[in-house]
């Protein structure tokens, strides 16, 4: 499998996949798993685009806040596979906090600049809520290409055609 997998191929696998696995490592009883992934934007588009490309290796981070007071009350750490997926697994319910994974690195030195408005994404970590698994799947979060690559002016003309099309 490449290393740099195109975003519109998807997750790689299910939460559910590997219960076994999670159990042997984590021992609660029904555990949240985060799944997301990073992604490089070379045409500095600021959203997805057919040219972008996951990065392995980039650290996230996951914090919960209270909602009043936005006193920190949970942080964990995990880095992107060679598919630019990570998966974070959460033992505790987050109730009414507020949940975040945010962007904290990128291994790459010509794709490291953070895009505002892509550099976090929200994410539900409660069993309070109506959502009867307990997988969770955060926005992708973008990192900007220091320049722009070849071939984004036609990837953007293209896009923008289709838009006037619709």
């Amino acid at each position: 499998m490449s290393k740099n997998r195109r975003v519109n191929e998807g997750y790689s696998s299910s939460c559910s996949r590997g219960h076994h696995l999670r159990e042997a490592i984590r021992p609660a009883k029904n555990p949240f798993c985060l799944k997301g992934h990073v992604v490089c934007d070379p045409c500095r588009a600021g959203y997805e685009t057919s040219a972008v490309t996951h990065i392995a290796g980039a650290e996230v981070l996951l914090e919960c806040k209270k909602r009043v007071g936005a006193e920190v009350v949970f942080t964990t750490k995990a880095e992107t596979d060679s598919t630019g997926e990570y998966t974070i697994y959460v033992n505790e319910d987050h109730k009414d906090q507020v949940c975040d994974v945010k962007l904290v690195s990128s291994p790459q030195n010509s794709c490291n600049e953070v895009v505002p408005g892509r550099d976090q994404a929200r994410v539900i970590l409660t069993g309070y809520n109506g959502i009867a698994s307990n997988d969770r799947y955060a926005n992708a979060m973008l990192f900007r290409a220091n320049e722009v690559a070849s071939g984004c002016a036609e990837i953007l003309k293209q896009m923008q055609e289709l838009e006037e099309d619709n």
